[in-house]
């Protein structure tokens, strides 16, 4: 098995209307940028740029502006889930060591579900999982030292891939504003998860509160989205 290096960070609990913009602040802090923002701040912006009115955000589009403006980095926003060729992109991105956020249906224990959308989250992914069945070469990755047959690719060979068709498993190591744990996400369950956000929760359609809701409603706004996030080139800062 072989584990992508995360960044460690530290989070609080959030009111469930924020949770995207908690998840934007966190993989703000996996950037590594100077640009780390103060969740308020995040908030206070996307209130004055017209994409939230309680913290809540249905649009994957209006995430990618608002990670570009408050963190200075360069978004970009896939359609159509985590399979394909998004696949592939999302891998190499979580490779290079870039954070991911992707909306889903939340269930009980914080794990993607099925809902329709009623249960849409957000939640930052940092790292993958993958199960093989073949070794790895010992120049590029090293066996935990507290974990057998888990290993780490090496700092010195970020350029390291790894066997595709030896991959049997696949998962996501992604957490959520409402926990204090990381969690591991089978790939698939995600992004079935992910590509079936198609309605907006009744109940939330009957409690009184005013939200911002693309046109096309959440199916437009929110499924099949993954929004990649990374820092901006020496050129582009400079620009």
């Amino acid at each position: 098995r072989k584990l992508s290096q995360p960044l460690l960070l530290v989070v609080f609990s959030c009111a469930f209307t924020r949770c995207g913009l908690v998840a934007l602040w966190m993989a703000g802090h996996l950037l590594n940028t100077c640009e780390v923002r103060d969740l308020e701040e995040i908030v206070d912006c996307a209130k004055a740029r017209g994409y939230t009115v309680q913290g809540e955000m249905f649009s994957g589009a209006d995430m990618v502006k608002l990670a570009e403006e408050v963190f200075q980095c360069h978004g970009e926003l896939l359609q159509e889930g985590l399979t394909g060729s998004n696949k592939a992109r999302i891998m190499q991105h979580l490779l290079a060591g870039y954070p991911v956020l992707l909306p889903y249906d939340e269930d009980f224990n914080h794990e993607p579900c099925l809902r329709k959308g009623h249960k849409a989250h957000w939640a930052v992914v940092s790292g993958v999982l993958l199960g093989l069945k073949c070794g790895l070469p010992k120049d590029f990755y090293e066996e935990d030292p507290d974990t057998p047959r888990l290993f780490h690719r090496l700092v010195s060979a970020p350029e390291a891939s790894y066997p595709e068709n030896c991959v049997v498993e696949t998962h996501l190591l992604a957490k959520q504003g409402k926990s204090l744990k990381y969690q591991l996400w089978q790939y698939e369950r995600v992004h079935q998860s992910n590509v079936q956000l198609r309605e907006f929760s009744p109940k939330r359609e009957c409690d009184g509160t005013v939200y911002v809701v693309p046109d096309g409603g959440v199916e437009s706004g929110l499924c099949g989205a993954v929004v990649l996030l990374q820092p901006l080139s020496q050129e582009q800062n400079k620009s």
